[in-house]
């Protein structure tokens, strides 16, 4: 068997709702898809719910080799791309073409994705994110109550510009998960507008009153000395790791005991990529948490990992071009099916729609970092949002 050739396509989405952090709270409802096919010469062919134009400068690396040697396949990109770096884009495009061979391996054993990577069963537990600092309170409420109702017993909530709000809307989300577990897992997220300093004071306030899990990117995401310096000083677990690109940029976080959560997906360089910082966690006693993505897709691997606990779940609506895809949260799990592969059918129809419209602007996302960040704290301002 040998890999043939491969398809992108490509469309911006107009979301169910808007998204924002404390990076860009008003948020935005259009964003950049893509879904890429890697075909071979036995017509069976592996997605990805991903992917960018610079796959084409890398499709070469793997033209008319055996599509079941993931891993090696992954060497070889990661090895082209050596001099240049694996950055920006480039990693985008590895980690769609991976994702795309993962699913296409699956595919030729007739088994699902979870299945291949190892997992005794096709579960992973979940838990609510909102990423939606352009929410209302009632709103808020909305969403983790119905995350709730899918026996969801945690959330993530976007904070960092105002304690009063802060305190306010984590009491929403502790309130919508209370009718799961008495003392829920509240996890917060500033998106690095932090400073180490600010990090500290303001969890620790934030602790006089709730329960912490983790906050997530209470600093740069580089910055293991600030990082570390959080963890020490607050009783809540200091998560990161998810804007970095591969194993070599998480490494300093995890020798150096910076962070006591990992935030490991798509973005550490596919399925490949995420896997080998997730076993270098392992070997650190640091448990992963899957970052979210549509349709769960990385939930195979969350499923297989030894030290995963929980898995990012948001709701936006980033489904636009999927006919069907095989899994569900039932009782706080995301449940997968036994479809082959990633379990994912995609709808040319509905792809060609997408591709017909024009917004006639470009997505917000992602979002700029706001002005002030890791200085001093620039509010909400009037009409920012539409519940201040």
């Amino acid at each position: 068997m040998k890999i043939t050739g491969y398809r992108l396509e490509t469309f911006v989405q107009k979301l169910d709702r808007a998204i924002g952090d404390s990076n860009y709270p008003a948020g935005d409802d259009l964003m950049e898809m893509a879904i890429l096919w890697i075909d071979t010469d036995e017509g069976i062919s592996g997605i990805a719910p991903a992917g960018n134009s610079t796959v084409e400068s890398l499709f070469h690396v793997i033209e008319g080799k055996d599509p079941r040697g993931v891993v090696g396949l992954w060497k070889d990109m990661v090895d082209w791309v050596h001099k240049g770096n694996n950055e920006g884009a480039v990693n985008g495009a590895i980690a769609a073409i991976d994702v795309a061979l993962w699913d296409l391996k699956a595919k030729i054993a007739d088994e699902p994705l979870w299945q291949t990577l190892g997992a005794r069963e096709g579960r992973a537990k979940a838990y609510a994110s909102d990423i939606g600092y352009n929410l209302s309170d009632d709103e808020l409420h909305a969403f983790y109550s119905r995350m709730a109702d899918k026996g969801v017993d945690g959330g993530k909530l976007k904070i960092g510009l105002n304690m009063k709000d802060d305190l306010r809307r984590i009491g929403i989300m502790n309130d919508a998960f209370r009718k799961v577990k008495d003392r829920p897992y509240l996890m917060v997220d500033t998106n690095e507008y932090w400073s180490p300093k600010q990090a500290i004071r303001y969890i620790n306030q934030i602790e006089e009153h709730f329960d912490i899990f983790w906050a997530e990117e209470p600093a740069r995401r580089w910055d293991f000395d600030g990082l570390r310096q959080v963890s020490r000083n607050v009783s809540a677990a200091v998560a990161s790791g998810e804007n970095m690109n591969d194993i070599s940029q998480m490494y300093p976080l995890i020798s150096q005991q910076a962070i006591d959560v990992a935030n490991v997906g798509v973005g550490h360089s596919g399925i490949t990529g995420a896997r080998q910082v997730a076993n270098m966690c392992y070997a650190y006693e640091i448990p992963v948490t899957m970052m979210n993505c549509p349709a769960e897709f990385m939930a195979p691997l969350a499923a297989a990992l030894p030290n995963h606990n929980m898995m990012e779940v948001v709701d936006p609506g980033r489904e636009g071009a999927f006919e069907s895809w095989d899994s569900h949260i039932e009782d706080g799990w995301i449940t997968m099916g036994t479809k082959p592969g990633l379990g994912i059918e995609i709808s040319e129809k509905k792809i060609k729609k997408l591709q017909a419209v024009d917004f006639g602007r470009k997505p917000g996302f992602p979002f700029p970092r706001r002005e002030g960040a890791g200085l001093w704290i620039k509010d909400i301002e009037p009409c920012e949002v539409n519940w201040k």
